[in-house]
């Protein structure tokens, strides 16, 4: 791993700038996908901006629905009492990524930014437009069996390898996000994340030194009719082949 500087935010303001004024920089949550792309050389920032401090882990009722904290974890979400009697689409979506470890320390703002799992992106040896714009995509004529059928283009074929996303799709989510500025945004998520298209290295619509803040999900009755099925190699600790998120509202 290569050297870095290392900062602890107090607040969202403070956390937001100094990623912004430094075009290496990086936000730093749960760690769970940052640090082992620092170890593999994948990622390469010169700082670190730890959020752990900051109050952003709060779940709570927001206008007929319920904002959740960027920072509140995976687990946390899946067990709140509000997400399982609302939104358990959420919480079965939760519980199917990753471990128990991971999901403890896996933040929601976290999750939505994780990167793609492609053997060939985290392979150096190996030529990814991802991790190298221009150098080629290794998977197109390699091993690909974990990639995408729709969605992809002549420069990159791999996948998002989230599970929370898909539910929030489907619950017709807001990510609120906050910027250098001190200004607050929000943006359906279903235009947060990009296709590859000409620009593969580019995974999200966020500016560089924007912070995700919280995820919104309005009021809904899709409770009783909405599941979450992963096809995967392996019970747990696996990458879905497919994943659907599925959720019926009545007709009022």
């Amino acid at each position: 791993m290569r050297p870095f500087k290392y900062v602890l935010a107090t607040d969202p303001h403070t956390a937001a700038q100094a990623v912004a004024a430094n075009p290496q920089a990086k936000f730093l949550a749960g760690g769970t996908n940052i640090l082992d792309l620092m170890k593999e050389d994948v990622e390469q920032p010169n700082e670190l901006v730890d959020l752990t401090r900051l109050n952003l882990a709060e779940i709570k009722p927001a206008g007929g629905g319920v904002s959740i904290g960027a920072l509140a974890t995976n687990t946390d979400t899946a067990n709140h009492p509000l997400i399982r009697r609302d939104y358990p689409l959420l919480a079965q979506a939760i519980v199917a990524g990753a471990s128990g470890q991971l999901r403890n320390m896996a933040t929601n703002g976290g999750n939505l930014l994780q990167r793609t799992r492609c053997q060939y992106f985290y392979d150096t040896a190996m030529p990814c437009n991802k991790r190298e714009p221009g150098s080629g995509c290794g998977a197109r004529e390699g091993l690909n069996r974990m990639h995408a059928i729709l969605g992809w283009s002549e420069q990159c074929v791999a996948t998002y390898p989230g599970d929370m996303a898909n539910a929030l799709y489907a619950l017709d989510a807001v990510v609120r996000i906050r910027g250098a500025d001190g200004r607050e945004r929000t943006m359906p998520v279903n235009e947060f994340h990009r296709l590859p298209g000409d620009t593969p290295q580019q995974d999200t619509n966020l500016q560089h030194g924007e912070l995700i803040v919280a995820i919104e999900l309005p009021r809904s009755d899709f409770a009783k009719n909405s599941y979450y099925l992963k096809v995967r190699d392996r019970a747990s600790y696996a990458f879905a082949l497919v994943a659907v998120a599925v959720a019926l509202g009545t007709r009022r």
